[in-house]
């Protein structure tokens, strides 16, 4: 069974990094002396749900916890600095810090250094996120040891709702859009104004007309999807930010 460490100090070690095309010695202490940090930590850089759902995740949800008075939110993984480098450039997630523990330092002298061999990853970290203030773990959140790469709680929803349990989380916006559409630039200026993040589909770029009458069941542009539920063009997009708006008032 993984030992929890709260109301412990973290390892001491030093991470190999690179800055400008230059090896950069960082400390445990640089990282978390007299700061508010959220950490997790995953199998490895690339991997299927590490890629999917534990980065962009925390990611989007950075904000928030900055709100909560999070200094950073660090990505730790068993993988080496250009690994972790090029996966940050890849997954776009700039507010989040990447910290590569190529040798598993760190991750060994928190007890959850574990044997990948039989996938060819030999030592990697088990999944887990905690919360660190000054240097000492305040609350850490382990995947149960279970085959196979369980998770359940090491999520950024669960961090936040440790921190804030009433924090109200952001909408989940996609556009799909088309090149020179008047309409399209109305609905992202309203998002914009409106302080709503959002990802943007363009055709025949990201996706062809199939795939949205596929999932829309239509032909014209733009098309808002907000948390699951279609909205529309740019007008039914108005009408939505109104009501929003009137049910806030």
């Amino acid at each position: 069974m993984f030992n929890n460490i709260e109301g412990q100090a973290v390892p001491k070690v030093t991470f190999k990094t690179r800055r400008d095309h230059e090896w950069v010695d960082v400390a445990s202490d640089d990282i978390f002396a007299g700061k508010s940090v959220v950490v997790f930590s995953l199998p490895g850089a690339f991997t299927p749900t590490c890629s999917s759902s534990h980065v962009p995740r925390y990611n989007q949800l950075q904000p928030l916890f900055a709100a909560q008075g999070i200094d950073d939110v660090i990505c730790i993984s068993v993988n080496d600095a250009f690994v972790m480098d090029e996966w940050k450039r890849s997954q776009n997630a700039d507010r989040v810090s990447f910290l590569p523990d190529g040798n598993g330092e760190f991750t060994d002298g928190m007890g959850l250094l574990v044997g990948k061999e039989d996938l060819g990853f030999g030592k990697r970290s088990w999944r887990y996120s905690m919360l660190v203030r000054d240097g000492v773990v305040e609350k850490m959140f382990i995947e149960p040891e279970e085959p196979g790469d369980p998770f359940s709680v090491s999520d950024a929803d669960t961090m936040l709702a440790y921190l804030d349990p009433q924090a109200e989380r952001p909408h989940d916006v996609t556009v799909f859009s088309r090149s020179g559409c008047p309409f399209c630039a109305r609905a992202k200026g309203m998002l914009a104004d409106a302080g709503i993040e959002f990802e943007e589909l363009v055709l025949n770029r990201d996706y062809t007309d199939r795939t949205l009458r596929a999932v829309a069941n239509a032909t014209s542009y733009p098309q808002v999807f907000v948390d699951g539920q279609s909205i529309g063009g740019a007008q039914d997009l108005e009408r939505w930010l109104v009501e929003g708006k009137q049910h806030a008032a």
